[in-house]
């Protein structure tokens, strides 16, 4: 394992280290940003899941785009979006974010959605429209998605992700170990073979995790190694932020040194590509993973 003079911080009323101090959100590319979200009536993962790099990414008149409603079926105990029993799905919704994109002049986007398990075909066939709008309106945009768990629904996976995009995401979140506790609708073994699945169709592949919910260095390994063996091009790893108080708890803040540890580590497993930091989060430098 490591052995480097770092240590971690465990959380002392929530108060956090100078590392995951973040710029407050200026700039006329982020109101630009914000006045299209708005007008076109969209939702964003940046918005919903209080991400800390909203600002950053917004100034760069950048956005991550979530489709088929603010309202997920899953509760995840860690994620900041709306849970409960959504409302009708949007069919204009495609359009409007492929519009959206245009006048954004988007070069690379970044699309997911909530979990709608209610739905048959869990939101397959507005997955597979706003990705082909998108790319009829923008042809150079290139696209990536971030998609749910299907449930092991292989046909609606098959069709989220024949629309044309040249990166696919789906986050593991967690260890195994703690999935009961942090993803407790999912599970571990069905999301790599979602991976695996999209790695046979010829795609890129994407995932993530967060670290600071209590696993240990050598469960990330693993993970790692397990994402590997799955045929995953591309990892994500960020420290999880508590949303509000009714979440989990922070378990500890990791050093940026660790982070920098578990890159190297997954560069030299086979993984293509490691975004490994504090601050890190799924789509964060997207645009980096084609």
């Amino acid at each position: 394992m490591l052995d480097l003079p770092v240590v971690t911080v465990k959380p002392k009323r929530e108060k956090k280290p100078s590392w995951l101090r973040v710029k407050l959100p200026i700039g006329e590319d982020f109101k630009r940003v914000r006045k299209l979200v708005d007008e076109y009536s969209l939702n964003t993962i940046c918005q919903s899941g209080n991400c800390p790099n909203m600002g950053e990414c917004w100034g760069a008149g950048t956005a991550t785009f979530m489709i088929l409603g603010d309202v997920c079926t899953r509760s995840c105990s860690f994620c900041a979006v709306k849970t409960g029993r959504p409302p009708e799905y949007d069919e204009d919704e495609p359009r409007r974010v492929a519009e959206a994109i245009r006048l954004m002049q988007v070069k690379h986007a970044v699309i997911t959605s909530v979990n709608r398990d209610e739905l048959k075909d869990r939101g397959a066939e507005i997955w597979y429209q706003t990705v082909v709008q998108v790319k009829e309106q923008s042809p150079t945009t290139t696209i990536e998605t971030l998609i749910p768990d299907v449930k092991a629904n292989w046909t609606a996976l098959n069709r989220m992700i024949e629309g044309g995009q040249e990166v696919i995401s789906h986050n593991m979140e967690t260890v195994p170990r703690l999935y009961r506790k942090v993803r407790p609708q999912a599970k571990y073994d069905r999301s790599l073979e979602q991976i695996q699945r999209t790695k046979d169709k010829g795609k890129r592949t994407k995932s993530g995790f967060m670290v600071g919910l209590g696993e240990t260095q050598e469960e990330v390994l693993q993970t790692l190694q397990d994402l590997h063996k799955h045929g995953c091009d591309v990892v994500t790893i960020g420290q999880y932020l508590r949303p509000t108080q009714m979440h989990l708890a922070v378990d500890e803040y990791i050093h940026p040194d660790i982070f920098a540890y578990y890159k190297e580590e997954g560069l030299k497993m086979g993984i293509d590509y490691v975004e490994s930091g504090p601050l890190v989060r799924s789509s964060y430098h997207a645009e980096r993973h084609l």
